[in-house]
């Protein structure tokens, strides 16, 4: 018979009675040990957590034990916005500046600008354009990184949209120029100008992948991300006119007037702008190409290496 105060008697498994108490011992234990890789977390060292076990035993009776594991406190996650990095790029929308703040584990938010100008001048059909490339915008993106490592998907919007292209031209007076095939004179009086211009929205939505995050969990400061995608900015907007008056040959009949009073002179500047709408709806899946460099302050950031 197994008295109380022998070393080790209530925990011999012959003596337990029963199983019941058994299985809830076990329970506890397997949930002492699971719990924290349920969460991500390693499991408890029992080397170094306490534990209790307090058993009772008496006549027909088996001792009740109840065990009590400290397990290390769960990991901590970093909270929101608790950092922030910015950086600079260069790419397809302009010379940019923006800046990272982490949202959860795996998401980040970001937002930037961007900005460029570039003068150029053109020649078509014998006309002489000085033409202007206006690079302005702003964005916003939601940096997911889907397995917590330099590659994200990035979701986001165009906004403030100021990318045009503008054009205008003087054409000397007593100059031929063609419009849509037809052969034109520049007045020697009043000299034919010209401006088009093509415009895109406002804003639109974006969709970008990319390799690099400003807030890496990696310790380094610096990063250099590359991120590529599109903007759909629909159909841009084409516009073409012109002003002053020419001199033609219709039907070996010379006529002369000004742009704004001859029906078949308005017929091909609008047969010339449907060339440009055309030509330029290629763009309305505005492409999205940048590398650059960036700087994290604070903590390391959640989403990514």
């Amino acid at each position: 018979m197994c008295l109380g105060e022998e070393v080790g008697c209530s925990l011999n498994p012959t003596r337990w009675r029963f199983p019941v108490t058994r299985a809830y011992l076990i329970f506890l234990l397997a949930s002492s040990l699971c719990a924290p890789l349920l969460h991500g977390q390693s499991a408890p060292n029992l080397g170094s957590s306490s534990s209790l076990l307090a058993a009772d035993s008496g006549e027909g009776t088996a001792g009740a034990g109840i065990i009590a594991v400290r397990t290390p406190a769960a990991a901590s996650h970093p909270i929101f916005f608790s950092s922030v990095a910015v950086g600079a790029n260069a790419g397809a929308l302009g010379i940019g500046a923006e800046s990272a703040t982490p949202l959860a584990r795996h998401f980040n938010w970001r937002v930037g600008g961007h900005y460029f100008n570039f003068n150029d001048s053109l020649s078509t059909d014998g006309v002489n354009y000085a033409a202007n490339l206006q690079l302005h915008s702003a964005q916003t993106s939601v940096d997911w990184f889907p397995w917590a490592r330099s590659f994200h998907v990035s979701p986001g919007a165009l906004l403030f949209n100021s990318n045009r292209i503008t054009a205008n031209t003087m054409i000397p007076a007593g100059s031929s120029f063609t419009l849509n095939g037809t052969s034109y004179i520049s007045s020697a009086t009043d000299p034919v100008h010209g401006a088009g211009s093509v415009r895109f929205a406002k804003s639109a939505p974006m969709l970008t992948v990319g390799w690099g995050n400003l807030l890496s969990r990696s310790g380094r400061r610096f990063s250099f991300p590359f991120e590529a995608g599109f903007a759909y900015v629909g159909d841009p907007k084409t516009s073409l006119g012109f002003t002053g008056s020419v001199c033609y040959d219709y039907q070996g009949t010379p006529v002369c007037g000004t742009v704004a009073s001859q029906p078949m002179v308005q017929a091909n500047i609008l047969a010339e702008q449907g060339k440009l709408a055309h030509d330029a709806s290629y763009a309305r899946f505005f492409p999205v190409l940048s590398t650059g460099i960036g700087f994290r302050f604070g903590g390391s950031g959640p989403a990514g290496r």
